[in-house]
């Protein structure tokens, strides 16, 4: 069967903070989950900026442009509440933080979109420049590779074959990798979201927010969540709760992303206690909708 995700998909549900001068790299590697001190041009960071209780106030895709520029790309909707804390953190350091949505366009690539970059597929998070473009590659679905187009808005657009962006966002969910939204801003640790196992924690960096509870959370067993994937057949909201069947006083997990899924239903990224990953689950205590487990595509840091 051929995949469904093939092409080129604009990403209008993403905006873009531009953090410009001598210390940008330094500050953001002094606020948020990954290292940003040793970030290279041809690599990018999933990281998230978190409260000082270790819960995921946004999540980026970063990297450089240019020696004294970084770009964080995030939910578009967490955008400004995002932009005013982490500007209450600069004080002396040498950066200016800027909303540079407008200044940019974003693509999403699958597929032949893809393989016809100049570089071909690349691992995650490694970024290549084609001329004035930045090209972060992400992890693969249903075999396709991705990438993250982010070029100035002036720029012609990539070539290819057009995708329907609500594919673009199933690809996501598809991907296990959730980016956070409003209704579930401050409800999970890292962890919570599988992020030390898809490059979005460092353990070896220095202090940041939230830092304590994350390094708790890993070293002392304390983990009782995780992200998973489901399929339900009909829509289910972002932020609502997953209840076990074994228990439908108290919840056991949270909606965390959802869309439509090609083959009819919809597919979802939750968070769930994970002794009840094995119960029946459903979303919703009455008249619930059921949700079937799916394998994620990357193996657990536990596991490795």
């Amino acid at each position: 069967m051929t995949s469904p995700l093939n092409g080129i998909a604009p990403l209008s549900h993403l905006g873009v903070i531009r953090v410009e001068g001598e210390d940008a790299a330094k500050f953001l590697h002094g606020q948020l989950t990954q290292d940003f001190a040793l970030l290279g041009m041809g690599d990018a960071r999933l990281a998230a900026f978190l409260s000082a209780k270790g819960r995921m106030q946004a999540t980026f895709i970063g990297f450089k442009r240019s020696a004294s520029e970084v770009l964080l790309v995030c939910s578009l909707d967490l955008l400004p509440p995002t932009l005013k804390r982490l500007s209450m953190f600069v004080l002396r350091a040498k950066a200016k933080l800027t909303d540079a949505t407008g200044d940019f366009a974003l693509y999403g690539l699958v597929g032949d979109a893809v393989a016809a970059l100049p570089a071909g597929p690349q691992p995650a998070w490694v970024k290549s420049d084609i001329g004035a473009a930045s090209v972060v590659h992400l992890y693969p679905v249903d075999g396709q590779p991705r990438a993250l187009w982010v070029a100035p808005a002036a720029e012609p657009a990539p070539a290819g074959a057009a995708l329907d962006p609500a594919l673009w966002l199933w690809s996501e969910i598809k991907s296990g990798i959730a980016t956070l939204t409003t209704p579930v801003v401050e409800a999970f640790v890292p962890q919570m979201l599988n992020y030390e196992s898809v490059g979005g924690v460092n353990f070896k960096k220095g202090c940041y927010p939230g830092q304590e509870v994350v390094a708790r959370s890993q070293f002392r067993g304390t983990l009782k969540r995780r992200a998973y994937i489901v399929h339900a057949a009909a829509e289910v909201a972002v932020g609502a709760e997953v209840f076990s069947t074994n228990d439908l006083e108290q919840p056991c997990g949270t909606v965390v992303q959802s869309a439509p899924a090609p083959g009819g239903g919809f597919d979802a990224i939750v968070s769930l206690q994970i002794a009840a990953a094995q119960d029946g689950l459903q979303v919703g205590a009455s008249d619930g909708v059921a949700l079937t487990l799916h394998p994620l595509p990357y193996a657990l840091l536990d596991d490795i």
